[in-house]
């Protein structure tokens, strides 16, 4: 039996939803790639470094490999570093390079002085020995700005920050539970109809995502109220301040300050929210991690977590209350 096609949600909540599974945005002068997918090559600082390197649970490799950035510091400063490097797994110019990142480290171990090829790939061999990266200054008068290796329009940038990275299936199955969070919504559906999708279109497209995600293990109300994702009625809120979610933030564009506006404004009120923020040493991008929140308490609670925020809004709240009570 010929399976039933998925009609096509509204191009909006489509995009929004799609764009979960890139990284965060990297300005040009960066060693980062900008918004790609979040299986791309990851980069690892050295000091991050261990072999084996800490996979995601279930996984076996970085599905399109990994780059280690040691600093002219640790390469040129450690005795018989290549030795050492050997027995970590890792060589220059295979699946490490020496990085750049100061004026100090350019001018005492130039690698164009040194001869050293500029790497030229993401997975190995890399084609070269060092990349850089080193801001300009206008405290000298050659302090114009270094940027090395990664820089034409289709290949901008080395990798992507390891702990932003999600497998393909990982991702698929993020962007599955978002649209199901998105239907569980308390006003969803009219919300959804009200951006042009069709009745019948929304009660299919919802059944069939809802049965998929049951099906696929990520639908677990259980799991999904505990992480703070729903509520105890199985609607969708905010982690942070666990208002249940309106779909029309999906679409509604944030409100502007009066004479702070700017024309191509595209932040919307609700957006991707990390229950566990993403750090080094751990890969947060992943089901029953992933919700939709207020962007203002998106903005509060940056790199801080959930629990470091809301400690940090009881300090304040309290000092308040103590200034009040000692005025009255």
């Amino acid at each position: 039996m010929e399976q039933k096609k998925l009609p096509k949600l509204p191009q909006l909540l489509h995009r929004k939803i799609y764009k979960t599974g890139q990284t965060r945005g990297a300005d040009d002068d960066v060693i980062y790639q900008n918004r790609v997918v979040r299986n791309s090559t990851v980069l690892i600082p050295y000091s991050s470094w261990a072999y084996p390197f800490k996979l995601p649970t279930g996984e076996s490799e970085f599905e399109k490999g990994f780059i280690v950035l040691i600093s002219p510091r640790e390469y040129f400063g450690t005795k018989n570093i290549e030795e050492q490097l050997e027995t970590k797994g890792i060589t220059i110019g295979l699946n490490a390079l020496v990085f750049y990142e100061t004026r100090e480290h350019w001018e005492k171990h130039n690698p164009e002085k040194l001869k050293w090829q500029l790497a030229q790939k993401r997975t190995a061999p890399l084609g070269g020995n060092y990349v850089a990266r080193v801001p300009a200054t206008t405290a000298t008068d050659s302090g114009e700005k270094i940027v090395r290796g990664f820089t034409t329009t289709s290949s901008k940038g080395a990798g992507i920050r390891v702990f932003e990275y999600a497998s393909a299936k990982t991702n698929k199955h993020c962007r599955d539970q978002l649209e199901a969070l998105f239907w569980l919504c308390r006003n969803a559906e009219p919300v959804a109809s009200a951006n042009g999708m069709k009745p019948d279109d929304i009660s299919t497209r919802k059944s069939m995502i809802l049965e998929s995600c049951s099906e696929q293990g990520l639908l677990d109300y259980e799991k999904l109220v505990h992480a703070r994702a729903l509520n105890k009625k199985h609607r969708t809120i905010c982690p942070l301040c666990l208002e249940e979610l309106s779909g029309d933030g999906f679409f509604n564009r944030m409100q502007q300050a009066e004479g702070r506006e700017v024309p191509d404004l595209t932040v919307t009120e609700i957006n991707l929210f990390h229950i566990e923020e993403l750090r080094m040493g751990t890969f947060n991008h992943r089901p029953y991690n992933i919700s939709w929140g207020h962007h203002h308490c998106n903005v509060v609670t940056k790199d801080s977590g959930i629990m470091g925020t809301l400690e940090w809004m009881r300090r304040v709240l309290q000092r308040n209350i103590d200034a009040v009570t000692l005025i009255l």
